[in-house]
């Protein structure tokens, strides 16, 4: 179960990276702004300082469950465990901010929330019953 734990958060992380890299690097092509209900460039231009800084916020996070996976695998389990936990529950409760806002944004909690979930789970589980 670690090791599904550990993969599942690497799925998370690579996720956010790639929010990231639409949020803060791309956010003004109109294949990304549209992927986020954007309707006009103007908009798309407007929300960008927005959407930069919130793209951080995923690279953040994905690097604080990257890191924790390396230090669960060289041998700190209490470092990186903290840190997956830390990183990947906070993208768990993002989802569920995100599905709170309407029926609109379900399929994207969902798909934002579903590997960290796994995540934490399976990790909890692990350790439990180690």
């Amino acid at each position: 179960m670690i090791l599904a734990s550990l993969i599942f958060a690497s799925i998370a992380a690579l996720l956010h990276v790639y929010i990231f890299t639409m949020e803060s690097i791309t956010w003004t092509k109109p294949k990304t702004w549209k992927t986020f209900s954007i309707t006009s460039q103007a908009d798309a231009e407007t929300t960008k300082p927005l959407a930069y800084n919130q793209g951080f916020y995923n690279l953040f996070l994905a690097i604080g469950a990257l890191i924790g996976i390396v230090a669960v695998a060289m041998g700190a389990p209490q470092v990186g465990w903290t840190l997956v936990f830390s990183s990947c529950g906070s993208m768990l409760l993002a989802a569920l901010v995100l599905a709170a806002s309407g029926k609109k944004y379900l399929r994207a909690a969902t798909l934002q929330g579903t590997t960290p979930l796994l995540a934490v789970v399976l990790g909890v589980l692990a350790l439990t019953l180690g």
